[in-house]
């Protein structure tokens, strides 16, 4: 993901990979020992950075997401086939490798566990994973603020983190996940295909529209975090306005073509 932060004092710091483990063909979760990780706050970023033999080095900003618990990170990563970091990542590291990294990043982006007010995630493919620290830190931090994850993925098979999210969906009260499968959607799917629209907005509840809107209330509005490419997050901010949320209420991260 590419982005724009003001990184004041932050430097580079290396840590040792603990575990690898495969979210999808394309992506890999990465878990990062850091002794010296001073801490992040769920939403937020870090910088990695790799160094070839030659001094060449190149860097790339990937979304925490794991909560903000200890001092292990992790990294969730969609290689892109033509670039300079994420194949490495995704394909090359390993257990015991050093990681080189710089954060945490961003303060803008970031949800308080000490709110108590509804929250409504919005992800667009690999734009879950800030959106999961937020909702893995729900759980850490004891909170009853009702969430509600609407996940729009190309297929079943590319969405991330599907069996945590059922095992949290199932035994976290206050916490539920919808899916919209913008290519083919698995049996029993209860959105439409097709890409997120005002229709799939209130059929998944939310909306200020109608009694099932998730206990959501004009009274009451929702947190909105939304995170995915350019395109889908300017749409889903654009059908939410038009649905009557607050712009002041409503964040968003996006993502583009950074070379990987």
């Amino acid at each position: 993901m590419a982005r724009t932060a003001v990184l004041g004092r932050l430097t580079w710091q290396v840590g040792t990979v603990a575990e690898i483990r495969d979210e999808t063909a394309a992506a890999r979760t990465i878990i990062v020992d850091l002794p010296d990780w001073p801490g992040h706050e769920p939403g937020q970023h870090v910088d990695v950075r790799l160094t070839a033999p030659d001094g060449y080095s190149t860097q790339r900003s990937y979304s925490i997401a794991s909560a903000p618990d200890g001092k292990r990170l992790e990294l969730t990563v969609q290689r892109l086939d033509d670039g300079e970091v994420s194949p490495y990542l995704t394909q090359v590291l390993e257990p015991g490798y050093p990681l080189e990294l710089r954060g945490p990043i961003g303060g803008w982006f970031v949800w308080d566990p000490a709110s108590t007010g509804p929250v409504l995630l919005v992800a667009g493919g690999s734009g879950v994973v800030p959106l999961m620290s937020m909702i893995r830190t729900r759980d850490t931090s004891a909170s009853t603020a009702p969430f509600r994850l609407l996940y729009s993925v190309r297929t079943a098979e590319a969405a991330f983190y599907t069996a945590e999210l059922a095992e949290r969906a199932t035994t976290r009260d206050g916490l539920d996940v919808s899916y919209v499968y913008t290519r083919t959607a698995p049996p029993g799917s209860a959105l439409p295909t097709g890409r997120i629209s005002a229709g799939v907005l209130a059929a998944g509840g939310v909306t200020f529209a109608g009694p099932a809107s998730a206990g959501y209330s004009r009274d009451a509005p929702p947190a909105v975090f939304i995170c995915g490419p350019t395109s889908f997050v300017e749409a889903a901010a654009n059908l939410l306005l038009q649905a009557g949320h607050d712009t002041s209420m409503i964040k968003t991260e996006r993502f583009g073509p950074s070379g990987g």
